[in-house]
């Protein structure tokens, strides 16, 4: 049975204000660095056999904290990209707020493309694609993934089945350790949204 542990990075200056997507140059602030350094400190005496981040720099942080107390080198794979907002890139959720497209892709995510952008089944796919290689090449290991909110919360949607139009209903707060462990026979979850005191894994 491998063991996912998600982790989503910490603070930065957009976080709840601004669809920041895939915009180059958005890094952790230093109540977000606290955080992952806080974080990186639970991890240390669990076992971690690879640390796997997207490449924004932000996560690339988180991941690189986890490196220096824990040792696990970092790997990149774009599988864990955060959202392709597309046209809605950069826009602050005030100013989303008056489109009803937005309304609409909050209401029916499975549905919704991004203009421009990303459908939410497509970042599932991608998501859950890269963990079932790494459980194919880490057998019985644990692996941690560096990511975004939404395709942390689509990965554990799909392993808990819980379809994407309820997968809102999760939350996955920065900084926060979400788990799950996968064999061949199925998935458990193991913890979700988890911010104190971490279990050993």
């Amino acid at each position: 049975m491998t063991r996912f542990v998600f982790i989503r990075h910490g603070e930065t200056e957009a976080v709840g204000k601004t669809l920041t997507g895939r915009a180059p140059g958005v890094r952790l602030t230093e109540r977000g660095f606290d955080q992952v350094r806080t974080l990186a400190g639970q991890l240390k005496f669990q076992r971690l056999d690879r640390l796997v981040t997207s490449p924004m720099e932000r996560a690339r942080q988180t991941a690189a904290a986890i490196t220096e107390v824990h040792g696990t080198a970092m790997e990149i794979d774009e599988a864990l990209l955060e959202v392709d907002f597309g046209e809605w890139g950069g826009c602050s959720f005030a100013e989303m707020e008056d489109d009803p497209l937005w309304r609409r892709y909050h209401e029916f995510r499975g549905g919704i493309r991004i203009p421009g952008g990303e459908m939410a089944l497509e970042i599932q796919a991608r998501v859950v694609a890269a963990t079932e290689r790494l459980r194919r090449e880490t057998p019985d290991g644990v692996i941690a993934l560096v990511s975004h909110g939404d395709p942390i919360r689509y990965g554990v949607a799909f392993y808990a089945g819980i379809p994407l139009d309820l997968a809102l209903r999760t939350n996955i707060d920065i900084a926060s350790v979400s788990a799950i462990a996968v064999d061949d026979r199925g998935a458990r979850v193991l913890c979700v949204n988890h911010t104190g005191s971490l279990p050993v894994f």
